[in-house]
């Protein structure tokens, strides 16, 4: 049967409903951005790289205007050459002349360097015409390192937000993922909440924003596939706080040490420090996560890190190509074949930009090196000497900067390497690390090692000498001196006032001295019944029948120890070995066993106590100390028996022997054969006589 009626869905689908989209990325995405996991999607990595460094460096420091050619000279070469320079057609591969004649108006200021002699590295005028005599000091250009580096520092938030590596003396990579997450939940509170139904793998809704501003940064054109109509999503929005981070850092750079650098801003570090060189000077390049393909795609793979050399040339070989967009049609089974397995699934993944490379945050140096090569070569012991002495101001200056003199890190080895002709020798030494470290102490140790290169050998003509320290290690920390454990002043008073004893009473510790005590050469045993014999003191004045009794003179305490124990065998012991503790036996006893009883008495004596009889003793005592009152008759006995059987008379030659209880147990057969026979002498034998 149908209905004359149309069928209309209940919910029509409607184009407006777009909003409901769901976004790529899950919240356990969102989750590893703030653990800043090298897994995570939305990761941003920022590489910061310094403009013509060194030619900065000098800039700044002579206030030569930004668009004056400038070159840094090292003897008759180039090493740095600004930007306006570059406009001329210099480069770092033509010599001083040439580049005077390309650019007439060229400023060219020569390294600092190390004069033979001198304690401390200057600039000299005329060091290009020395080269023998002097050597390139790369210090300055250190020092203006560390400022930059602590001036990002300063820009960004404190750790473990912050996480910062430095590559090299101008470079510098930051993972922002921390710190864009806290600025991603602020901005965009809808996606703050925890995950529908607890599930991290549900997908995050759409970011509201359909067009993103990123104010003139130099953007890479998007993948084929992709256009610029689409919405963008989360990936897009980190991108874009990533970039606002970082031309905040380029900024504080800038206004406070006057230094311009680019910066690439991408997924990895790989893909951003390509992007920092892909627009240069003082700029910035965005590497969207959409744009990889068509950004790698341009790039000669021999300029991505780590595929140079050896294995770049290898690459060339058997593919014929050095472009990465050629090699992107190629196989993964194709590279393992011709490549090998890892090295085929590394290239692969590389040339996809894929990098799961970490932000190191730890930027020490593990090693310092100062070296020296000499043309003419140098022939005798005072010219390496001289050098020696150089290299160890060049280190130790570099130590202070690492805080050695703070004991913050110190090296543990020295190494000093020799070349003479085509052999290289080392010769190393420990760094006492007793001693604090300062210029003479390395140059002492660098003089010793050379004289040992000196003694094996062929030391001269010299070509090259080295001197290096390493194995780095981090100072003590928390350390104190003797004198804080030490109070003073007021505060030595306030803590004497403070000292009392457990009933709260202030200590006199000027009487409170204990005395030493006589070693006691008895056992636990005795010491367990001297206790209970000692004179003891009550503590409660009403007791005065006990304690009247207690002062008095103890036989125990008026006798010596001898005495005591003489009394004690011979009153205790007789001659059928029965212990016989009452009264009347022993006058000693009885005292102790009287002072055991008004111990337990004044210890546990109650209106409800209750009592047990002695057989002993014949009488009746508390309850609560019969245990201890039976462990002590168990060791009066034992300790009886052993008095009597250590101080008898030992029996003489001519006396006959005592009976042995043991000897008068019956033997079997076989133990009086074996003791009959064991006192029979063999023949050829003779009994000896002892004692």
């Amino acid at each position: 049967m149908t209905s004359s009626q149309p069928f209309v869905p209940s919910s029509p689908f409607s184009s407006s409903a777009s909003h409901l989209k769901k976004s790529k990325f899950t919240y356990k995405h969102l989750s590893q951005l703030a653990l800043a996991s090298t897994a995570c999607p939305l990761r941003v990595i920022a590489h910061v790289d310094l403009d013509a460094f060194y030619a900065q460096c000098e800039g700044v420091r002579l206030g030569i205007a930004e668009d004056q050619p400038l070159a840094v000279q090292q003897w008759q070469g180039l090493i740095a050459i600004n930007y306006p320079a570059r406009k001329f057609g210099l480069t770092r591969h033509i010599t001083v002349t040439e580049a005077k004649n390309l650019c007439p108006n060229l400023i060219m200021q020569h390294v600092a360097t190390w004069r033979e002699g001198d304690a401390k590295w200057a600039y000299h005028e005329d060091a290009f015409a020395h080269i023998a005599t002097h050597k390139v000091s790369l210090d300055p250009y250190r020092l203006e390192s560390r400022r930059i580096l602590a001036c990002i520092k300063d820009a960004l938030p404190s750790p473990p937000v912050q996480r910062v590596e430095k590559a090299s003396v101008d470079e510098v990579f930051l993972d922002l993922s921390a710190q864009i997450h806290a600025v991603l939940l602020e901005r965009h509170p809808e996606i703050s909440g925890p995950a529908p139904y607890d599930d991290p793998t549900e997908r995050l809704p759409r970011p509201p924003t359909t067009a993103l501003d990123w104010n003139t940064d130099a953007l890479v054109d998007l993948d084929i596939h992709e256009t610029e109509d689409d919405d963008p999503d989360w990936d897009d929005i980190v991108m874009l706080i990533g970039s606002e981070i970082v031309r905040s850092v380029r900024a504080a750079i800038r206004d406070r040490l006057k230094y311009t650098c680019s910066a690439g801003i991408a997924r990895n570090k790989m893909i951003a420090k390509l992007g920092s060189a892909h627009k240069k000077p003082n700029q910035q390049t965005i590497v969207r996560n959409r744009a990889v393909q068509q950004f790698m795609g341009g790039f000669k793979f021999t300029q991505i890190r780590n595929l140079g050399g050896k294995l770049g040339e290898d690459v060339v070989a058997k593919f014929g190509t050095e472009q990465v967009k050629d090699l992107l049609h190629v196989s993964l089974a194709q590279l393992k074949a011709k490549l090998g397995d890892d090295t085929g699934s590394w290239v692969y993944e590389i040339i996809r930009g894929e990098d799961t490379s970490e932000v190191n945050s730890r930027t020490q140096i593990k090693s310092m090196l100062s070296a020296k090569s000499f043309r003419p070569t140098i022939n005798s012991h005072d010219q390496a000497i001289k050098w020696l002495r150089i290299f160890a101001a060049d280190i130790f200056t570099r130590l202070v900067e690492e805080g050695v003199l703070e004991n913050k890190r110190r090296p543990r080895s020295i190494i000093l390497h020799h070349r003479q002709g085509g052999q290289m020798r080392s010769r190393q030494a420990p760094i006492p690390s007793g001693k604090p470290i300062d210029e003479s102490l390395l140059f002492e140790i660098a003089k010793n090692l050379l004289g040992q290169v000196i003694v094996d050998g062929r030391a001269w003509p010299c070509a090259n000498l080295q001197l290096s320290v390493g194995g780095f290690e981090e100072g003590p920390t928390g350390n104190r001196g003797i004198g804080g454990f030490l109070l003073r002043g007021d505060e030595a008073k306030a803590m004497k006032h403070s000292l009392n004893d457990g009933d709260g009473h202030t200590l006199d510790r000027s009487n409170t001295r204990p005395e030493k005590r006589p070693r006691s050469e008895s056992g636990a045993i005795q010491r367990f019944l001297s206790r209970h014999g000692t004179n003891h003191r009550e503590s409660d004045d009403n007791k005065s029948s006990m304690a009247t009794d207690l002062d008095k003179p103890r036989a125990s305490s008026l006798l010596p120890v001898a005495d005591l124990d003489e009394a004690h065998q011979i009153s205790s012991y007789k001659g059928n070995g029965q212990l016989h503790c009452g009264d009347k036996k022993s006058p000693i006893e009885a005292q102790s066993r009287r002072n055991f009883q008004l111990e337990t008495t004044s210890r546990n004596a109650s209106p409800t106590t209750q009592t047990f009889f002695c057989k002993a003793c014949d009488q009746s005592l508390p309850a609560t100390g019969k245990e201890e009152h039976e462990d002590w008759h168990f060791a009066k006995s034992i300790a009886t028996a052993e008095r009597s059987s250590g101080t008898a008379k030992a029996p003489s030659a001519s006396e006959p022997k005592a009976k042995n209880p043991m000897a008068t147990r019956k033997l079997g057969p076989s133990r009086l054969a074996a003791s009959q026979s064991s006192k029979r002498v063999e023949k050829g034998q003779s009994r000896l006589a002892f004692g």
